[in-house]
């Protein structure tokens, strides 16, 4: 992947994934714009644990995907755009689900325009595993029915229906990268992974919603590398590519796997108000990748524990700052 000379606009820059592709695209000599939601704070969400020399490479601006004006002065100037700013709370969707509409389509709609009136040579937007709804067919290919059974899944959906209908229609260049469930260093302590982890290294014993349904785990920076390649292969405008390790594991196989890796007896206890509604439950998520092997050169380069045994030892980490911070 080769980005010197490029410049790259980034949103959701401050996010889990976006932080992570971030740093992958500097490494790959790309000059980056990182467009970040507007706080009073000055808050760059996970852009904060960038290594210092990663950081001083990447320019940050604010504003609000919402807001056209905003989103078109982020886009112009730059060669490449990575869509992954969203609000992606699956269980926050059941309550504001118009918020999702403005921001993954609304917002999604003005990345669109932005990029067809500024002009440039390539946007990667992000979808999500989610769109499929539970697997009909296992494992799951592009071609698979989209079926969102949540507001989050039909707002992501939508925009991926967006994005398609420019490629038709305007001969926007754009790709699709469609990740299945992403786990690692800096993702959200409410996302299930996470969740486990923390509560395993704080008290021992796991309260979690459903134990049953399998999802395909993928390690950020495999995911993140993923994205940069598909800034980058030619002639795959208008395509839609997935990015799992084509196995599936429930969580009760995440719940044993942190036990060993701990060195730890886990007590697990389901929690029936963490539950999805019944018809928004998604059962069963595994992927097939063969076209992004194929096409972008992919392949997940981490097992799921050695992402797990890096996740953990950074949420060690984070732990004993936050105590420590605790403690002042």
């Amino acid at each position: 992947m080769e980005y010197t000379g490029k410049k790259v606009l980034l949103t959701g820059a401050g996010g889990f994934i976006g932080s992570h592709l971030a740093e992958q695209l500097v490494t790959c000599g790309a000059s980056v714009r990182a467009f970040i939601h507007y706080n009073s704070r000055g808050d760059e969400g996970n852009l904060r644990y960038v290594a210092s020399e990663i950081r001083r490479e990447i320019d940050v601006v604010y504003g609000d995907l919402t807001d056209p004006d905003a989103v078109k002065k982020a886009v112009r100037g730059t060669t490449h755009v990575f869509h992954l700013g969203a609000l992606i709370a699956i269980p926050y969707s059941y309550v504001h689900p118009f918020s999702f509409v403005q921001a993954n389509v609304i917002g999604t709609s003005n990345i669109l325009n932005a990029c067809l009136e500024v002009g440039i040579d390539r946007l990667v937007t992000t979808s999500t595993s989610e769109v499929y709804g539970t697997a009909v067919t296992t494992p799951m290919d592009e071609t698979h029915r989209l079926h969102p059974q949540s507001p989050y899944a039909a707002s992501k959906a939508s925009a991926d229906h967006l994005v398609q209908s420019y490629c038709h229609s305007f001969k926007l260049p754009a790709v699709i990268v469609r990740p299945f469930n992403t786990f690692g260093p800096r993702q959200s302590t409410r996302a299930v992974i996470p969740t486990i982890i923390v509560q395993a290294l704080r008290t021992g014993e796991i309260e979690i919603g459903s134990t049953s349904p399998t999802r395909d785990f993928n390690y950020v920076k495999d995911i993140a590398r993923g994205f940069a390649l598909a800034g980058t292969v030619p002639d795959i405008e208008g395509e839609v590519f997935n990015l799992g390790t084509g196995v599936e594991h429930n969580i009760l196989d995440v719940i044993e796997m942190v036990a060993t890796i701990l060195d730890i007896e886990l007590v697990v206890a389901e929690r029936t108000d963490r539950v999805r509604p019944d018809a928004s439950e998604v059962h069963r998520l595994l992927a097939d990748s063969e076209k992004a092997t194929t096409h972008l050169g992919w392949s997940p380069r981490y097992t799921f524990r050695e992402g797990l045994e890096e996740a953990i030892e950074w949420y060690e980490t984070w732990e004993h700052n936050i105590a420590h911070v605790h403690a002042l």
